[in-house]
């Protein structure tokens, strides 16, 4: 299993929401590339990023820094928040990214999605939110008609092979994560799984490890302190 450590950027600056909510940000470092740095001294391959300016406008406003981030670590970065055009992924692929996030708009424009997952194959990933079993789209504002499983098979069924599936009420809870979820997610189908939210302790890691799933993204955890990175990619192993 691969650790997928997050930085969340606001106007060039690692932070993080509090349950989404823009007006609660907690400011981690103006300089984000140096905690990405820290990321890979412990041994992880990838970061997970998230822009959350782009997931208000579309656009890629923290885009120098993500060059930023990938150019100085080595880490192989994913990258999501608001992607919903084509111009948007190759600008982000140019930049030096592994892979990009589509979100709402994997959801709400299936045309578009068709087209990235032809044109840019494994490259597309799509995130998954979850709320009460439906999949959540606009920042976790809306429910969408889509159960979560049924979202799910029809993501394979077109080809995407990574899955980032977010419970929502575990995000930044600090309550631990769903494992439930993700076995069934495992059980389930082809793609690689990569947990999100909630993922907040050693034990976290060690059962999704045993659940066999492809990846974990760990953030607030490790902002507080409470995962040591290095020691989850160990256990992750």
């Amino acid at each position: 299993m691969l650790i997928f450590p997050a930085i969340d950027l606001l106007q060039g600056k690692a932070v993080r929401l509090f349950k989404g909510d823009y007006n609660e940000v907690t400011v981690y470092s103006e300089r984000p590339w140096e905690i990405a740095e820290d990321f890979y001294k412990s041994g992880a391959q990838w970061i997970h990023i998230v822009d959350l300016e782009g997931a208000k406008t579309g656009g890629t406003p923290n885009i120098e820094t993500i060059k930023k981030i990938v150019s100085t670590t080595g880490l192989r970065a994913e990258v999501g928040g608001g992607i919903r055009s084509l111009e948007v992924i190759e600008k982000y692929l140019e930049a030096g990214v592994s892979r990009v996030i589509l979100g709402t708009a994997a959801v709400t424009d299936e045309a578009f999605l068709l087209e990235a997952a032809k044109k840019y194959g494994d490259k597309i990933a799509v995130g998954v939110d979850i709320k009460d079993g439906y999949v959540a789209i606009k920042g976790w504002t809306e429910k969408s008609g889509f159960e979560c499983f049924e979202f799910c098979e029809k993501m394979q069924n077109i080809g995407i092979s990574t899955l980032i599936c977010t419970d929502i009420s575990k995000d930044g809870a600090m309550m631990g994560t769903n494992h439930e979820l993700y076995r069934n997610l495992s059980e389930r189908f082809g793609m690689n799984i990569i947990a999100s939210g909630g993922v907040s302790s050693m034990e976290d890691v060690v059962k999704l490890r045993a659940l066999d799933i492809y990846g974990a993204i760990i953030g607030k955890a490790y902002y507080t302190g409470a995962i040591n990175i290095k020691e989850a990619v160990e256990a992750a192993k």
